[in-house]
Formats: C-alpha cells, sequence, structure tokens
C-alpha cells in the first residue's frame, strides 16, 4: 500500500536559449530535491515551447511538445488532462523550490479541509508589502500576494467547479482570472507562508521582442477587463 503523496507539477519552458534551458533544467531539480520520495512523489510534466529541441526529454520527466501556438492556458489544459492525481500544481519555469515547501501546503489543507487551493511564498515580493515568511497561512484572492500565479497547487476537485481554464488568456492576466474564478465561485485559496519557493520573475518574457510582448501582455490585460470588470461595476476602459 502507497503512504506517499502523489503531486502532478506542470511546468511551462520555452528553451529559446540555452540560458533558459537551464533555468528549467534548475527548477526541476529543486523541485526533485526539496522532497522526501518515501512522503511526496511529484509526476513532472514540461510543456515546451521549443519545438526544435525535441525529442528532448528533461531529466525526471516527461517533456512534451504541443502542436499548437504557445497559449498559457491552453498548454496548462493539455497537461491537466494527461495527469490524474489528487492534487495538481501549475508551475513557470523560473522558480527554484525550497526544502517541503509541498509538505508545507499538504499540512495546510490539512488543518483547513475547505481549502481547494494554495501558493506557497516568494519572500522577494512580499519585502515591498510588509509580509514576512513566517509559519501562518492567509486567506485571500489578491493576486501577488495570496495568490502567487507562478506558482498554483490545488486540489483536483477545483476542476470539477471550474472546468478547464479559460484558453481566452495566453499568457499575462491568467492569476487575475483564476483568482477571480476561485472568488466567485467561493473556493477558498490560501498563502501558506511557511512553504518557500523563490520566483525569479519574468526571465522567459523578458527576452521576447516588443510586438510579442504588447500581444501577450497589454492585448491580455483588455481581455481581462472586458471579461471581469462589469461584475464589479467597473467600466472595462478605466486605466
Amino acid at each position: 500500500m502507497n503512504t506517499f503523496v502523489e503531486v502532478d507539477i506542470l511546468i511551462l519552458s520555452y528553451a529559446q536559449t540555452e540560458e533558459l534551458k537551464n533555468m528549467t533544467i534548475n527548477a526541476v531539480q529543486s523541485l526533485i530535491d526539496s522532497e522526501d520520495t518515501d512522503k511526496i512523489r511529484f509526476n513532472i510534466i514540461i510543456i515546451e515551447s521549443q519545438k526544435d529541441i525535441a525529442p528532448f526529454q528533461y531529466e525526471h520527466t516527461t517533456t512534451i511538445y504541443p502542436e499548437e501556438e504557445f497559449n498559457f492556458h491552453r498548454y496548462l489544459n493539455i497537461g491537466i488532462n494527461l495527469t490524474s492525481s489528487s492534487y495538481i500544481c501549475l508551475c513557470n519555469n523560473d522558480l527554484l523550490f525550497q526544502k517541503e515547501w509541498a509538505s508545507e501546503i499538504l499540512r495546510a489543507f490539512a488543518q483547513f479541509p475547505e481549502v481547494y487551493s494554495a501558493s506557497p511564498m516568494c519572500p522577494r515580493y512580499p519585502e515591498e508589502k510588509d509580509i514576512l515568511p513566517v509559519k501562518e497561512a492567509w486567506l485571500g484572492y489578491r493576486v501577488a500576494i495570496e495568490v502567487q500565479g507562478a506558482c498554483l497547487f490545488f486540489k483536483r476537485d477545483v476542476l470539477k467547479f471550474i472546468g478547464q481554464l479559460d484558453p481566452n488568456f495566453k499568457f499575462y492576466a491568467a492569476d487575475l482570472d483564476y483568482a477571480d474564478t476561485l472568488r466567485v465561485l467561493n473556493l477558498k485559496h490560501l498563502l501558506v507562508r511557511s512553504a518557500i519557493v523563490f520566483h525569479l520573475v519574468s526571465k522567459t518574457l523578458i527576452g521576447q521582442n516588443a510586438e510579442l510582448k504588447y500581444h501577450l501582455t497589454h492585448e491580455q490585460d483588455l481581455f481581462y477587463r472586458k471579461k471581469w470588470f462589469h461584475r464589479i461595476g467597473r467600466n472595462w476602459k478605466e486605466i
């Protein structure tokens, strides 16, 4: 009888350069090193956008190369459909996982069974918000505070309520859409401040050309406004 918990880890990668490829490799290695495999086992799927490196497989993973053009939520949906564990974690590739980060989140789920979703703490962010990484958890839906879009850890049961992630979000504002979806469905989300994962912040986006950056950021922000602002009594044209 298995005594360990399985967690499906989905990582979006774009190995456009050797540096970015190594960033994914480092993320995976930090993930492998972060937990005792007798207690937690990660099923890691890399969704790789740099198709010309296929059939390269990152060590410890199943690496897939979707035929479709990159789309943040659509790629994650492809990965989700390949998994079956009770817990799913959606990750950027610019992360460094610290010891027992997943164990801390699972402990929080056990302590607060009404919580469906969680994020670990990135100590880099809260320096601006006077939040310290202590053993305490915060409920909420604020993006970049409780909801850390670079690492979203949730119970598979969430999908029974939300269905698939909205593929209209190709990149930017995907975390905002996730947070608002949880909020309107009253699915509680927790920032687990004892679970530490460092986010290196937009290392892949920085290297893209201006046109692609605009398409992945400003255009996505406009769609988010059109989808959500009327529901909270705001004009989507507001700046």
